[in-house]
């Protein structure tokens, strides 16, 4: 882009923020703000500061993976009047996936035209320029902003950062949303803009957030950034009162069980220090109401001393799940999965089922809802014209076909208008899109979604977004799975900060022994005696290891953390180099907007 041209997009970006004056949303005696008047205040008052209300739309999820900003909008307030808007469309010089054209409404087309980056972000620091920086989610879109200054080699000013979502864990409980979306914020604060995943509608309902949020922090006596920064919800006098059922633990890793007068668990966790991590229950430094309701329950705590804290992880899985405790929400239900399934019989299908049988037939998953696996199953569908009818056919079928396979959506087995050579090559192609290569169904649904974009029939599209992601997660979750859980046996060792080396033994996906080395004892015959005093663990039946999928997945990340060693291997732990976790780029990871 020209000199004369950079110049020309700046003074039409500057022209458009001055030309977008809002009313003021506050007067002398009324509005959000007016909370925070005729208090004594200390440091800066809320109220005088201006905001710089930020949020963006990118190709991916991080600048570092090849990630483009496509739009900025931002919205300046201060004491609840806006005093200016600022937006525009960002040509990327690089495609944008369908999957984000579906998820924003931007298309290549759009922002074939539009000024570049290099201008862009000058004007916007101008624009946001002695301002208190604000996003939902702000890690996302400074980390963008941040990253492209540094390629710019421009001086990143020192913005003072507030992020909306950090606030609204503090301040929004979840009697009144699910989640800390900007879309579920929106709806409590009554926001008149819907987010929709363009810039300056995303920015503008963060503005509502923010205003809503202050009012009921103005209330609460926070009235400075400095009251805003040290923040945390009071304890209360009940709270303190307990601090004694802690003074019994030990300053050392494991998991801690809060029960009630009867003995029933009502709340599990887990820490590196189990002493230090309790006391916080009754400081305050816990700020969720849950938490606080729990701890005027509690009568007792019991910590249970491990060697490691990823034996304290799994530990803490395996007792939610045994005792399934009213206040933790996570974990509670691990027998509650779902899977795909290739069957077994003369003309296979796919079909949903809740447990894996030791029947020879292959299985995808597993998944937490059913919904979800509705979903890849449908993926699967759209991509292969397998039969879909749930009854077992004779090898010699007589059947009248369905509509399915007047549309060409099934071979149509039921007829024999096929032959059972061509049907068990179909069937081969779906097995290996359950174990190994997820690329047909990637295509097939990429190249739909292409169109569908293109035609910007983008509800639709997004329906078989869902249906792909659904199925790429699975499928990599479970060749993850299916990997470790082949091996009858794994040790891997690794040194902590403590500088000891921490053991664990692996069988079959299970945690069956964890130890640190004494620092006089011999390394060697350490492990060997682990090895021979570890939990004795049976082969599952199809891809699942012996244990849950999420305590599996908690020994994966340990054993890729850096700095780990295996000892012993029995067995080949692979993954297939085309398989779906190569297929990431395809996912869009989810945001808290």
């Amino acid at each position: 882009m020209s000199t004369a041209a950079v110049r020309e997009a700046r003074k039409e970006m500057r022209a458009r923020a001055v030309a977008r004056r809002h009313q003021a949303a506050v007067s002398t005696t009324d509005g959000p703000w007016e909370a925070q008047r005729g208090f004594d205040e200390l440091g800066r008052p809320l109220r005088d500061l201006t905001f710089c209300v930020v949020d963006l739309e990118t190709t991916g999820n991080s600048p570092d993976n090849g990630g483009m900003i496509t739009e900025v909008g931002a919205v300046k307030v201060r004491g609840g009047e806006v005093l200016g808007e600022f937006q525009t469309l960002v040509n990327p010089h690089t495609g944008i996936p369908p999957q984000i054209a579906v998820l924003t409404g931007i298309t290549n087309s759009m922002v074939a035209s539009s000024p570049t980056i290099e201008s862009v972000l000058p004007a916007f620091l101008e624009f946001a320029e002695g301002c208190v920086l604000v996003a939902h989610n702000a890690p996302f879109d400074v980390g963008f902003l941040k990253h492209f200054a540094a390629k710019q080699e421009r001086p990143w000013p020192r913005f003072e950062v507030l992020d909306t979502v950090k606030v609204a864990r503090r301040v929004i409980t979840r009697d009144e949303t699910p989640n800390h979306k900007l879309g579920s914020l929106a709806r409590v604060f009554g926001s008149p803009t819907t987010p929709d995943h363009r810039a300056l509608h995303d920015a503008r309902a963060t503005v509502d957030v923010l205003h809503g949020m202050m009012e009921r922090l103005g209330n609460l006596g926070v009235l400075t950034i400095e009251d805003l920064a040290a923040f945390s919800a009071k304890v209360t006098t009940a709270q303190r009162k307990k601090r004694h059922l802690a003074e019994d633990l030990p300053h050392a890793p494991g998991v801690y069980l809060f029960k009630d007068a009867q003995d029933r668990v009502l709340y599990i966790g887990t820490s590196k220090d189990l002493r230090t991590r309790v006391r916080t229950y009754f400081t305050a430094s816990e700020t969720r109401s849950r938490m606080g309701e729990m701890v005027g329950l509690a009568a007792t705590v019991q910590g249970i001393e491990c060697a490691t804290a990823l034996e304290a992880g799994v530990r803490e899985l395996r007792l939610i799940a045994e005792h399934k405790p009213p206040y933790n929400r996570r974990s509670r239900r691990p027998e509650k999965m779902h899977f795909i399934k290739l069957t077994r019989e003369p003309w296979p299908r796919l079909s949903l089922v809740k447990r894996v049988l030791d029947d020879d037939a292959d299985y995808l998953g597993p998944f937490g809802s059913k919904k979800v696996a509705e979903k890849a199953l449908q993926a699967l569908h759209d991509t292969f014209p397998i039969r879909q009818c749930a009854d077992r056919l004779p090898l010699l079928p007589t059947k009248t076909p369905c509509v399915l396979a007047e549309l060409h959506r099934c071979l149509s087995p039921c007829d024999q208008s096929i032959t059972t050579e061509t049907y068990a090559d179909l069937v081969g192609r779906v097995r290996e899109a359950l174990r190994h290569r997820p690329h047909e169904v990637v295509d097939a649904v990429t190249e739909r979604l292409t169109g569908l974009a293109e035609q910007e029939r983008f509800e639709e599209a997004a329906v078989h977004r869902d249906r792909l992601t659904s199925y790429l997660r699975a499928a990599a979750r479970t060749q993850r799975l299916t990997s470790i859980a082949r091996l009858s046996d794994l040790t891997a060792i690794r040194r902590e900060d403590s500088g000891r080396w921490a053991v664990h033994v692996v069988r079959h996906g299970r945690l069956a022994a964890a130890g640190v080395i004494p620092r006089e004892a011999n390394a060697h015959a350490y492990v060997a005696d682990l090895q021979l005093s570890a939990e004795t663990v049976l082969d599952a039946p199809g891809p699942v290891p012996a244990a849950t999928a999420e305590e599996t997945e908690l020994v994966l990340r340990w054993l890729e953390s850096p700095g780990v060693r295996l000892a012993h291997v029995e067995g080949e732990w692979t993954c297939p180099i085309a398989g779906a976790g190569r297929q990431a780029s395809h996912l869009q990871v989810d945001r808290l907007t």
